[in-house]
C-alpha cells in the first residue's frame, strides 16, 4: 500500500508554494490535501471555535484528493483527520510557505502549526518554507531536497513529540544542509500608522526580523544567510525543565 500524506498550508489553495509541494510529493504516496481557501499566513495553531468550517472538493483523481477548508491551517488537518480521511496519514507537511519560517517566526507560523498538530496526534510531521514571499517564487531548486528528506521521514520515522521545520534559502544552489537550532530574534518597527479619510487611525503589520544572535554559526538564521538549507528539530512539549528544576528549590 502507498503512502497517505496529507497536506495543508497557510497562503492558502491557490498559493504555487502548495502546488509545487503536491508535484514533489506526488510519486511518493497518495496525497490528500487541505489547504485554507484564502491567506492564513501568522495563524500558528489557532483553531476556529465560535462558528463552523466547510469543506468543498476541489480535485479528486487518481492519488491525489484537494479540498479547500474555510478554517485555519490547523481546523484543515483536524478535519481530515477527524472526518475526511478514512485511516490514520503515514506522514503530514505543511507548505511549501511563501516566506521563511526561521528563528522564532516559528511560534507565529500556520505552517510550522500543521506540523505541530500532526505531531500532537502522533504523526511524523515536516514544515517546509521558502526565503521568498514572491507569489511567483521558484520553487524548482527545492525538489530533490524534498524528496529526499520526506522518504526518509516515511522510511525512519520520527521520534515522539517532534517534528521538523525546513527553512530554504532563496537561491538556485544551495550550499549543503546544516541541522540548526532556532535563533532568537526581534521584530522592530511592527505595525504602520495610517489615517483613515474618516478621520480614524489604523494600522498594517510589517516589521522587520532581526537576527540577535548573527556570530552564532548553529543557529537557523546563520545557515539561511550563506545558502544552507536550515533544518530545526522542534519537540511539542514545552515545559523547561531547567526552571523546573529551579523552582523545585524554591520555598514554594
Amino acid at each position: 500500500m502507498k503512502p497517505l500524506i496529507l497536506i495543508s498550508n497557510d497562503d492558502g489553495i491557490n498559493a504555487k508554494g502548495l502546488h509545487a509541494l503536491v508535484g514533489m510529493l506526488s510519486p511518493l504516496g497518495n496525497l490528500f490535501v487541505v489547504a485554507p481557501d484564502r491567506a492564513r499566513s501568522g495563524a500558528s495553531c489557532s483553531i476556529t471555535s465560535g462558528y463552523p468550517i466547510k469543506q468543498t472538493l476541489v480535485k479528486s483523481e487518481d492519488g491525489l484528493t484537494m479540498y479547500t477548508c474555510t478554517g485555519t491551517p490547523v481546523d484543515c488537518v483536524k478535519l481530515a483527520l477527524d472526518q475526511m480521511l478514512g485511516r490514520q496519514p503515514d506522514l503530514i507537511v505543511g507548505g511549501i510557505n511563501h516566506g521563511n519560517n526561521a528563528t522564532i517566526n516559528i511560534h507565529y507560523s500556520g505552517t510550522v502549526g500543521i506540523a505541530i498538530e500532526g505531531t500532537l496526534h502522533g504523526i511524523p510531521s515536516i514544515a517546509y518554507s521558502l526565503d521568498n514571499q514572491s507569489a511567483d517564487a521558484d520553487f524548482a531548486p527545492l525538489t530533490s531536497y524534498i524528496r529526499r528528506l520526506t522518504s526518509l521521514v516515511l522510511e525512519k520515522g520520527l521520534p515522539f513529540g517532534s517534528c521538523l521545520n525546513v527553512n530554504f534559502p532563496s537561491a538556485q544552489a544551495f550550499a549543503g544542509t546544516r541541522i540548526c537550532r532556532m535563533a532568537y530574534s526581534s521584530w522592530i518597527d511592527e505595525y504602520t500608522l495610517c489615517n483613515h479619510p474618516h478621520g480614524e487611525h489604523y494600522y498594517w503589520l510589517g516589521g522587520e526580523c532581526i537576527n540577535d544572535e548573527p556570530d552564532e554559526s548553529d543557529t537557523d538564521s546563520w545557515a539561511l544567510e550563506r545558502d544552507f538549507i536550515a533544518i530545526t528539530p522542534i519537540k511539542v512539549d514545552a515545559t523547561d525543565f531547567e526552571l523546573k528544576d529551579m523552582l523545585g528549590n524554591w520555598d514554594l
